[in-house]
């Protein structure tokens, strides 16, 4: 594992889902599952015992001007905020 890639299972009612977002950071997978529209984000790190909570949004803007021909005018953009991480 040399690109420093980490691997978050998304958890609904202290399960694991089948969804798995793959990112360096925490918050990167957390932004990828609000984009995906989760409002609370439980996301257990593979291979530890941490499991990072946050709540996310997501908000419409216009895409930005120097965007593609084939990007919607109106865009999905995540937000995240980090409440902490509990140890299972």
């Amino acid at each position: 594992m040399s690109d420093g890639k980490k691997y978050f299972v998304l958890m609904e009612n202290g399960k694991d889902t089948s969804q798995v977002f793959a990112s360096k950071q925490p918050r990167g997978a957390a932004l990828k599952a609000a984009t995906r529209g989760h409002t609370t984000i439980r996301l257990r790190e593979r291979g530890t015992k941490r499991v990072h909570v946050f709540t996310g949004s997501i908000s419409m803007v216009p895409k930005p001007a120097g965007g593609p021909d084939w990007l919607p005018d109106m865009i999905k953009k995540a937000n995240v905020k980090k409440q902490g991480i509990e140890h299972l």
